[in-house]
C-alpha cells in the first residue's frame, strides 16, 4: 500500500534593521521588529490562519485518514507566541488532531553543522524542548536546513537518537533507482532516510500558478493520477514543500486552496493508498538500500548544493566571521548576547548575499528584502563589528572599585 507523507516547512526569520557604521559600538538591538510584524501579520492571513482551517477541515472531513507533518523553527515559533498568537493556537489545535506530527531541526535555521557540532546540538536540543512544551511531542524524526545532508549529519543525527531523516532525493546519487523507497545512510541500517519526490513536490510549490507550464491548470484529480502511477513501483511519496506554497507564494487566487481540498479525497479514491506521517512511514517500510552522499546536497536551486549560502567570496566571509564568535560570546554566559549571536547564524542572512541569477529576478532577489547582495553583506558586517566589540566589553575583567587605592 503507497503511502502519501505531507511535510510543510515553516520559517519566519527575524529580520535585521537597516544598520550603518555609525550605530557601531552604540546600537546594540539589531532586529527590525516592524518588519518581522508587518510580514508575520500578512504571511498569517494569506497562509498559515487558512491552510490551517484548511487542514483541519480536512482531518475531521476523513476522520484521521488524512495525516501531515510539520517542522517549524524555533525562530517562528517565538514569532507566534510574540506576535500572533492565534496562529499558534491553530497550530497547537491541529496538533491536538493526533494526525499532525512535528519534526526537528535547528533551532535557528543555521548551517551550524557545516561549522560547530557543539551549536549544531545545542540548537537541535533547544528546538526539541520547544516542541515538546508547546506541543506534548518528542520528535523522532530530523530535518536539517534547507535539507542540507551528507553521510557525516547522518552519523550524528543516529547518534542523537533519531528514527528517520528528510532529504533530497538527488537523481545523480540514486542513479536508477527511485525516491519513492526508504532507504538508509551507509552502514547505519537503523536509520531511515526520507527522500523528496522533488518532481511532484515542485510541482505544487513552483509550477502550480506557472501559465507557461505545460501541465496548467493543474487539478486535483490529475495530480492524483500521477501519484497513482507509481502504485507497484514505489512505496511511499514524500511531498515537502514550504508551507508558504498555500496562499502566500501561491496566491489564493491561482486556486491553490481549492487544490488542497480536494486532493486527499482524490489520493483516497485509489483504494491502495493512503497517508501517513514521517515516523509513521520509518515504522511501516523497510529501507531498500543505501542512499550513499559522500557530499552536501540540498534542497535549493537546480544545483541541489550549497551554493545558495555559501557561493561566493561575500557569503563565505559573512559565515567564518559570525562562527568565530561562538566561544568567546558563550563564554559570557549572557543569555541575550548569546540570543543575539544566534539569531545572527539563520541561513537567510546568507542568502540574501548570494549573487546567483540576481540579475535574472529569479528567486534570491524575490525573498531579499535587500537592494543587492553586497547591501545585505554590508549591514550584516556593520552588525557583526557592533556585536564583536560588545562581545569584547563582556570580556573584560570588571574592577573591584572598593579595592583601588586613590593614593
Amino acid at each position: 500500500m503507497p503511502s502519501i507523507c505531507f511535510y510543510f516547512q515553516v520559517h519566519q526569520p527575524y529580520r535585521l534593521k537597516p544598520y550603518t557604521c555609525f550605530q557601531i559600538g552604540e546600537d546594540h538591538f539589531y532586529e527590525d521588529e516592524s518588519k518581522n510584524r508587518e510580514i508575520l501579520e500578512r504571511v498569517s492571513r494569506k497562509c498559515y490562519l487558512p491552510a490551517n482551517r484548511v487542514l483541519l477541515d480536512l482531518i475531521n472531513q476523513h476522520e484521521g485518514k488524512f495525516k501531515i507533518a510539520f517542522s517549524i523553527t524555533g525562530t517562528a515559533w517565538e514569532q507566534f507566541e510574540k506576535y500572533e498568537p492565534e496562529v499558534l493556537d491553530s497550530f497547537l489545535q491541529l496538533s491536538r488532531t493526533g494526525c499532525v506530527e512535528f519534526l526537528s531541526e535547528t533551532y535557528y535555521h543555521s548551517l551550524s553543522f557545516l561549522y560547530s557540532a557543539d551549536e549544531f546540538i545545542r540548537e537541535v536540543e533547544m528546538h526539541g524542548k520547544l516542541v515538546k512544551r508547546l506541543t506534548g511531542q518528542t520528535p523522532k524524526v530530523f530535518r536539517n536546513t534547507e535539507f542540507i545532508y551528507d553521510n557525516q549529519l547522518a552519523t550524528l543525527i543516529h547518534t542523537l537518537g533519531f528514527k528517520g531523516i528528510l532529504c533530497e532525493g538527488v537523481e545523480k546519487l540514486l542513479g536508477y533507482r527511485s525516491p519513492n523507497f526508504l532507504y538508509h545512510p551507509p552502514g547505519i541500517p537503523e536509520l531511515k532516510c526520507l527522500l523528496k519526490n522533488y518532481k511532484l513536490s515542485d510541482d505544487v510549490a513552483f509550477r502550480f500558478s506557472d501559465k507557461n507550464w505545460n501541465q496548467f491548470p493543474l487539478t486535483a484529480d490529475r495530480f492524483a493520477q500521477w501519484v497513482h502511477q507509481i502504485a507497484g513501483n514505489g512505496e511511499v511519496v514524500n511531498l515537502f514543500m514550504d508551507y508558504e506554497t498555500f496562499g502566500e507564494h501561491q496566491w489564493p487566487e491561482t486556486g491553490i486552496f481549492d487544490f488542497l481540498k480536494q486532493l486527499p479525497q482524490e489520493i483516497l479514491k485509489h483504494p491502495d493508498f493512503d497517508f501517513k506521517t514521517p515516523t509513521e512511514l520509518v515504522k511501516s517500510y523497510q529501507a531498500k538500500g543505501e542512499y550513499d552522499v559522500p557530499y552536501f546536497t540540498s534542497w535549493a536551486d537546480t544545483e541541489r548544493d550549497l551554493s545558495a549560502w555559501l557561493g561566493n567570496d561575500l557569503q563565505q566571509d559573512a559565515t567564518d566571521r559570525i562562527y568565530q564568535l561562538e566561544q568567546s560570546v558563550k563564554e559570557t554566559n549572557d543569555p541575550e548576547l548569546i540570543s543575539s549571536w544566534a539569531k545572527l547564524l539563520t541561513s537567510d542572512h546568507f542568502y540574501y548575499m548570494s549573487t546567483k541569477y540576481w540579475n535574472d529576478g529569479d528567486v534570491h532577489k524575490y525573498f531579499s528584502p535587500y537592494n543587492s547582495p553586497y547591501d545585505a553583506y554590508i549591514n550584516y558586517m556593520n552588525i557583526v563589528a557592533d556585536l564583536e566589540i560588545t562581545i569584547r566589553k563582556q570580556s573584560q575583567p570588571k574592577v573591584d572599585l572598593s579595592t583601588v587605592s586613590l593614593n
